[in-house]
Parts: C-alpha cells; structure tokens; sequence
C-alpha cells in the first residue's frame, strides 16, 4: 500500500488492530521529530488509531537496539520502527555509530518475530537529513511506518499458512 494510495476500507479496518512502537532519538531532534511526524502521519492514513502506536525517545542511534529488543520482550505490538539520524563528521565515530545500529537491528531482525523497521538517517551533512525528513527526498519516517504496514500485512499472510 502506497502512502499516497486510498487504502480499501477492509484494509484499513484490518490495520486498526495493527500495535507499534516507534523509537526516536534525542540526538539530532530536528530532523527526528520530522521523521516522527511523517511515521505518524502515515500510520493515520493507513487507519491506526493514535492510540494504537506508542512513540518512545532514547539519546542516540546506539540506544535503539536496546530499545527496541526491550519493546519486543513486551509481546505488546506488532512492529517496531526506530527513527534516528547520523550525521557523518570528520572522526570515524559515524562510521561506529552507523554499523553498530545496523548489525544490532539486522540481528534482531533475524533472531526476532516482530519486524523492526530501521528509519535511520545516516548522511554526509545535515541538508542531506532534512532533504530526508520531509524536504526534497519525501520523509523517510513515513517510508519506514510504510514498511512497517507491509510488514504487519506480510506477517498476517504468512500466519495464515
């Protein structure tokens, strides 16, 4: 389902029971409270009620793993999607940073049942963010509730097998 696509209204009622958390970090809250914005934005349209998805904030992008593992041991949703944004600077800490909060959401993914979408940024400046979180490149946020809506159908589909 596109975000710009009417969803059909048994779709819609069929994402009304859909649970999510959505974890954002503090660090570079401009750009993160964009990608928030659109993730929202999108999980409405889909038909969730504001009720139904959870927003939770850490510091940084390292922290969203423990979130979201500590999000996933509540059995309470359906997916997660974490929100951050790494801006690259002139140490080799982006490059840390980055591959630390992909393996740690890549092995939660594989280890895990609840997808946990990844919506972080990680950029050379910080246009390039917002280019991303609501400008020129669209609002990768709201990509990433997308995701996590086709995940939920997905998982659906395959528990009917």
């Amino acid at each position: 389902m596109s975000t710009s696509d009417k969803a059909p209204e048994a779709a819609i009622a069929k994402f009304r029971d859909m649970r999510v958390a959505v974890v954002r970090t503090l660090w570079n809250r401009h750009i993160t409270e964009a990608l928030e914005a659109g993730a929202l934005e999108t999980f409405a349209k889909a038909g969730l009620d504001r009720d139904m998805v959870d927003v939770f904030e850490v510091p940084g992008a390292v922290e969203l793993t423990f979130a979201a593992s500590q999000l996933i041991e509540t059995g309470l949703y359906n997916a997660i999607v974490v929100l951050g944004c790494v801006i690259k600077g002139g140490t080799p800490h982006f490059d840390y940073v980055c591959q630390s909060v992909t393996q740690g959401i890549t092995h939660l993914n594989s280890e895990c049942d609840i997808p946990v979408i990844f919506g972080v940024l990680t950029v050379d400046c910080e246009q390039d963010a917002l280019d991303r979180a609501g400008g020129s490149c669209g609002n990768k946020g709201s990509e990433a509730a997308d995701a996590a809506i086709r995940m939920f159908d997905f998982m659906e589909k395959v528990g009917e097998l």
